[in-house]
């Protein structure tokens, strides 16, 4: 747990009863055949550390409308900060002037009948309240160990407390508010030649311990000297969750309905339909997102009102659901899933196993252990294939023991492959799964160990 800090006496989000007043007079300038109007509101914190000292840091709050307006099935959209009547006259005005120009929208939906909201569970005290001298503070128990052990240790520090609100013509209003809080810190050693990275990211500030990230890039750092390297090819790998993280949270983003239903998808099943029903990865594996799950909150609502709800998407291996939205539920005669959407984008949290990254590698008799990934991009959507490389921090394994740093290698791998391949797995952890370590998406994941993980080249890169 992280020490005590300096707070901020109240969080700068804007309450319910505040957004519903907003919401109901941008409305009242509404003319067109219906309207939605998207308030965000929050503030945001950061602060950035270089060379064992804080090179930057910032605190900023705003408040954005948006409107979308329909007339005669035809869609227009404007946005403005400027809360004054004026303003909010002007972005309504802009919205409907837009939607006369635009062409009709074949796949235009209704705005949905007001809706029941289960309460969210995202809002943390601890990091809505966070203030510049606390993460400062929380910056000193990393650069004071990186200093005191000789090293170089740099990093960023991010928090979130935002409040979102959707209303329209129709009745409807939903309202939620969340905190996000990430910190990642990279160490390097003096010359430049070792490297190593961790991070954490909650949505509770007191769920993360600074001075326990910097202890683990620092040790990290040390054993990553001198650094080897290892002829390209297929490895046995043990991946940290953040690793796991970076991968796993790529089929997320391929399990969208309307490209499997139209062979655009590696859920597309040969010669038509989808692979709901059928196990793609090893029985082991689950993947659900849940925004009212403590530790992968999300928004109550998409981003068109829709109550979000716990959607099971692999389930012992089997795909069990994909996402529909709206339209594209309506077409099919299905039910659209109610995830992935909001101000706060998807959650996804990975079964588990008993493991500890110790016993992982203790039961690999050659491998290579991987802290994180770097640079991922796509390469085939259909099998969900990417490329990128190792980074700070990538080990030999050799009878079951770590015995030396190896330099970074490039990767093409899908993480269906990677999970098709799964030998054990560890204890499921919130990770830092963003490249930027800005707060993102929740995920939640184990370290694993899998079989013939494929790299294809040396990286000079540390």
């Amino acid at each position: 747990m992280s020490r005590p800090c300096t707070l901020l006496d109240e969080p700068k989000v804007m309450s319910r009863d505040e957004a519903q007043a907003l919401a109901r007079r941008v409305l009242g300038f509404a003319t067109a055949t219906e309207s939605r109007v998207i308030i965000g509101t929050g503030a945001r914190g950061n602060t950035r550390f270089a060379v064992n000292q804080i090179s930057t840091a910032g605190d900023n709050s705003n408040t954005t409308v948006a409107v979308r307006s329909v007339v005669d099935g035809r869609v227009g959209s404007a946005s403005t900060n400027r809360l004054d009547e004026a303003g909010l006259r002007a972005v309504v005005e802009n919205s409907e002037r837009l939607a006369k120009l635009s062409p009709v929208d074949p796949e235009l939906m209704p705005e949905l009948e007001p809706q029941s909201y289960q309460p969210g569970v995202g809002w943390s005290d601890s990091t809505a309240r966070l203030d510049p001298a606390g993460r400062a503070a929380a910056v000193g128990r990393i650069t004071d160990q990186a200093r005191a052990a000789g090293l170089v240790s740099t990093g960023y520090l991010e928090t979130r407390a935002t409040a979102g609100a959707i209303a329209n013509s129709k009745g409807l209003f939903a309202y939620d508010r969340d905190t996000d809080v990430a910190l990642t810190t990279t160490v390097r050693t003096a010359d430049g030649t070792g490297s190593g990275w961790a991070g954490g990211a909650s949505n509770a500030w007191s769920s993360i311990d600074p001075a326990a990230l910097g202890a683990r890039a620092i040790e990290k750092a040390r054993r990553s000297v001198n650094a080897v390297a290892v002829e390209p090819g297929r490895y046995t790998v043990i991946l940290e969750p953040t690793a796991v993280g970076n991968l796993v949270q790529l089929i997320q983003g391929s399990i969208n309905a309307r490209g499997a239903d139209e062979g655009r998808s590696f859920f597309s099943k040969a010669g038509g339909g989808t692979k709901i029903g059928e196990k793609v990865v090893d029985e082991r594996v689950t993947l659900v997102s849940d925004p009212f799950d403590p530790e992968t909150a999300g928004n109550p609502f998409t981003g068109e009102g829709l109550p979000a709800r716990r959607v099971t998407w692999i389930e012992n291996g089997v795909v069990k659901n994909l996402n529909y939205d709206r339209y594209w539920a309506r077409k099919q005669g299905k039910e659209p899933t109610g995830a992935g959407g909001g101000f706060g984008g998807g959650s996804l949290r990975m079964s588990g196993g008993t493991e500890t990254i110790e016993s992982l590698v203790a039961g690999c008799q050659r491998g290579l252990l991987v802290t994180r990934f770097w640079y991922i991009r796509p390469v085939d959507p259909r099998t969900i294939l990417f490329t990128g490389l190792t980074r700070d921090g990538t080990f030999l394994i050799e009878n079951g023991r770590i015995t030396r740093a190896v330099r970074n290698l490039r990767f093409n791998e899908s993480p269906i492959f990677m999970l098709n391949n799964l030998e054990a797995m560890g204890r499921p952890v919130r990770v830092s799964a963003s490249e930027s370590g800005n707060a993102g998406a929740a995920v939640v994941v184990p370290p694993i160990r899998c079989r013939d993980f494929n790299f294809t080249s040396l990286s000079e890169a540390v």
